[in-house]
């Protein structure tokens, strides 16, 4: 009887453990958020602009293709897309083409046919196309949306050509611009938010914001849109407005544009973008810097955010880049602040490929220092760089490998891993421009 009463107990046990088992696998093996990759589906990006999209695995993070993707982006040569906080809707920036059908758009050689194509996310992630809408200026290239999801701006390269920019110390056509957007929450329609500040020569509100010349990019941060302006090879800088979350308003709170310095004390020349993550303004920088030594043929430049908008230099200074990368493009703070990662597009040599650097966070200094292992390899020229929902897994998106590169985020050392079960790499119909996520899956 013993025996038997023992058998039992163990035969309960195992079965408890069994049903257990089963349930937690049945609850980890779901989808837990949609990718969504814009690109061409052809070798040159002036190509025809898609928008590709998977479902991320919550158990190994492999991604499997949407039913129904890719859709058309709504134009051609798609260069960024927005999804608002919430998952409802996805914005598509397509930069158009030149008039001899290419995608490197100048002042003098303006793209054509720019727009702004809206999405609504249907069950299963599905895509549907809704209203195309416009910036006011030219060759338009770069969009971001508030946190509270009220606002759409993009940037465009150069402004209306009958432009003044006194605020921004530009003559006539000289500059570029902001154009913001109020969205309807209930139906993602785009209005033209006027600029309360400026008027034209006829006395009417302008429908756009100035900036100064050759913007490279712009972030919001802190009650702040900053953005980053100078052409390659020239002297960069950055300026400020306030933002006004109510009215979408933007607000000139410095008198001027204001000099970046990099990491060798000489004002910035090749800052590649700004970025507001962690509470801080950063900006990778394609410009060598030494340091303990070792010479990286790229930085980091770490900046801090005063009461009245002015950057200032964090403490330690730039940081080095991998010294086997060069070209960043891109970073992202993970969920937790306690690491950031850079997407670099090219290696330092011909023996080297693109990878993502990783740094831990000092949690009192704020000080970069390159994680373990770092760097790790992706796919050809990344072109962006995010955080899945559940904060499990890095991905990035690649032009010249058209593929789409995942890692496995280790929490605890920072580290990027092997997906589980799959190499990591997804492929793509064709080169990709960008990528965003969302845990809305219902």
């Amino acid at each position: 009887m013993k025996f038997r009463k023992f058998g039992k107990t163990v035969l309960t046990a195992a079965l408890s453990s069994a049903i257990v088992f089963s349930l937690s696998s049945c609850v980890r093996s779901f989808t837990v958020g949609y990718l969504y990759v814009t690109g061409t589906v052809t070798a040159t990006p002036s190509g025809n602009g898609i928008v590709t999209g998977f479902k991320i695995d919550n158990n190994t993070g492999n991604l499997r293709p949407l039913d129904g993707l890719p859709v058309s982006s709504g134009g051609a040569n798609p260069v960024r897309a927005v999804l608002l906080s919430g998952g409802n809707f996805v914005y598509v920036l397509n930069r158009g083409t030149t008039a001899s059908g290419g995608p490197n758009c100048t002042t003098t050689d303006p793209c054509q046919n720019s727009n702004i194509q809206e999405f609504v996310v249907g069950g299963n992630g599905i895509l549907t196309p809704q209203e195309t809408f416009f910036t006011q200026g030219r060759n338009p290239f770069r969009l971001i949306s508030d946190t509270t999801g009220k606002f759409l701006l993009a940037m465009d390269h150069d402004a209306p050509a009958s432009t003044y920019c006194p605020s921004v110390g530009a003559t006539s056509g000289s500059c570029g611009d902001i154009t913001v957007f109020a969205i309807d929450p209930s139906t993602g329609r785009l209005s033209l938010v006027t600029n309360a500040q400026l008027t034209s020569s006829s006395g009417s509100q302008v429908t756009y914001f100035p900036i100064p010349a050759s913007p490279v990019d712009f972030t919001m941060a802190s009650g702040f849109v900053y953005t980053l302006a100078g052409a390659p090879g020239t002297p960069q800088t950055y300026y400020a407005y306030t933002y006004n979350s109510t009215s979408g308003q933007l607000a000139t709170t410095l008198n001027s544009a204001t000099a970046v310095n990099n990491g060798e004390g000489a004002q910035m020349k090749q800052g590649t973008a700004i970025i507001f993550a962690g509470g801080r303004i950063y900006i990778p920088d394609v410009e060598p810097l030494s340091a303990n030594g070792v010479t990286s043929p790229s930085q980091i430049v770490p900046l801090t955010i005063n009461t009245t908008g002015a950057l200032g230099s964090l403490v330690g200074g730039p940081v080095p880049n991998d010294p086997a990368e060069t070209d960043p493009i891109y970073l992202i703070i993970e969920s937790k602040g306690k690491f950031l990662y850079v997407a670099n597009q090219q290696g330092a040599s011909t023996a080297t490929g693109a990878g993502i650097a990783g740094f831990t966070i000092d949690p009192s200094s704020s000080q970069l220092s390159e994680t373990p292992g770092s760097p790790w390899g992706t796919g050809a020229n990344p072109q962006c760089l995010l955080e899945d929902p559940s904060a499990q897994y890095i991905y990035t998106a690649s032009s010249d490998s058209s593929s789409v590169t995942g890692k496995l985020l280790d929490p605890i050392s920072g580290q990027l891993d092997a997906m589980r079960g799959s190499t990591g790499t997804f492929a793509l119909k064709g080169p990709a421009s960008w990528c965003v996520a969302t845990g809305r899956t219902n």
